[in-house]
C-alpha cells in the first residue's frame, strides 16, 4: 500500500476538515432509502431480508439485489 507523503495527508486533513457535512431534509443517504425500502415491505419480508443480511455480513439492499438477479436468470433461463 502506498503511504501519504506529509503535504498529502495536510491537504487530505485540510480537505475533511473544510467539508460540508450539514444534513439536508430528504437527501437521505443509504441507509436511510434502505430503511424506506424496508418500511414499504410488509414485515414478514422485512424481517426475512435482515435476518439474511445480518446471517451473511451484508446489507439488506445487497441481499435484495441478490434476490432480484437470481429472479432474472430463472426467468430468462426458462
Amino acid at each position: 500500500m502506498a503511504r501519504m507523503t506529509e503535504t498529502e495527508a495536510d491537504a487530505l486533513d485540510e480537505e475533511i476538515t473544510n467539508a460540508d457535512i450539514t444534513l439536508k431534509p430528504g437527501t437521505g443517504g443509504i441507509f436511510t432509502r434502505q430503511r424506506e425500502l424496508l418500511d414499504a415491505l410488509d414485515r414478514v419480508s422485512a424481517d426475512y431480508i435482515m435476518t439474511r443480511a445480518m446471517a451473511a455480513n451484508k446489507m439488506p439492499l445487497q441481499i435484495l439485489g441478490e434476490m432480484v438477479h437470481k429472479q432474472i436468470l430463472q426467468n430468462t433461463a426458462g
